[in-house]
């Protein structure tokens, strides 16, 4: 089961609970916060199995909404990724803050970022990918974890993100091991390139935040000068 259904149940969980022990006080029947439970295992249930959790994502996100701190987790968690991208050569073609927009676009999770990945899938087609190529991309998928916890200590997204590294890299041989120990690489190139350019990076933020197009995203990297960063951060592809 995803983690978003699972979210999704623990949900319940805490509103049965919370109804149980505050109904005496509304005189609530019991079979409200029994009913309420069976109806949102239902659409958990449902939704992971015919909607690969999309509904719950948007239900998520919608209760999220109300929460700045959610949303701007999500921000600062896809400017990591279009930083990276951007940093690492690789074209970004769009990005997304929510996940009815994400949705749309037929992107997984809460928000997204969406590259110019013919190349990568062209070598995974023919089951020979470049190393500098694939630790281009591994980078990218782990920025916006590093991202989100440079800026709050703690990421609560990225799950999709481990899943298409894992993915790639399973498919391509890699042990569980070996995974885990690409994963951790990645995520510390990451690291390295978010703290060589954080001024770049808030620059990005704020002008993501006032949705910007792509375009305009670059040219905001580009005024604070990353330019001769991103040259010298090009020797890993």
């Amino acid at each position: 089961m995803s983690k978003t259904s699972l979210n999704l149940i623990a949900i319940s969980v805490f509103l049965m609970t919370t109804t149980v022990l505050l109904g005496p006080l509304f005189h609530l029947s019991p079979t409200v916060p029994a009913l309420a439970t069976f109806t949102i295992l239902a659409i958990a249930t449902f939704d992971n199995f015919s909607f690969q959790g999309k509904g719950g994502h948007l239900l998520l996100d919608w209760i999220g909404s109300f929460s700045s701190s959610h949303r701007e987790r999500i921000l600062h968690h896809e400017a990591g990724h279009f930083l990276v991208a951007y940093l690492l050569n690789i074209p970004v073609c769009g990005y997304t803050l929510s996940a009815w927009e994400a949705m749309k676009q037929k992107q997984p999770g809460l928000g997204g970022v969406s590259f110019d990945d013919g190349e990568l899938v062209s070598q995974l087609e023919r089951g020979t990918i470049g190393a500098q190529i694939l630790d281009r991309y591994c980078t990218i998928w782990m920025a916006g974890i590093v991202a989100e916890t440079l800026v709050f200590k703690n990421a609560e997204g990225g799950a999709d993100d481990q899943s298409k590294l894992a993915g790639v890299l399973t498919s391509l041989g890699f042990s569980e091991s070996a995974c885990e120990q690409k994963q951790r690489l990645c995520a510390l190139q990451a690291k390295t390139l978010l703290q060589e350019n954080w001024t770049s990076y808030q620059a990005l933020v704020n002008a993501m935040r006032q949705r910007a197009t792509v375009t305009e995203c670059q040219s905001a990297i580009n005024t604070e000068g990353v330019g001769g960063d991103s040259l010298k951060m090009g020797g890993m592809g």
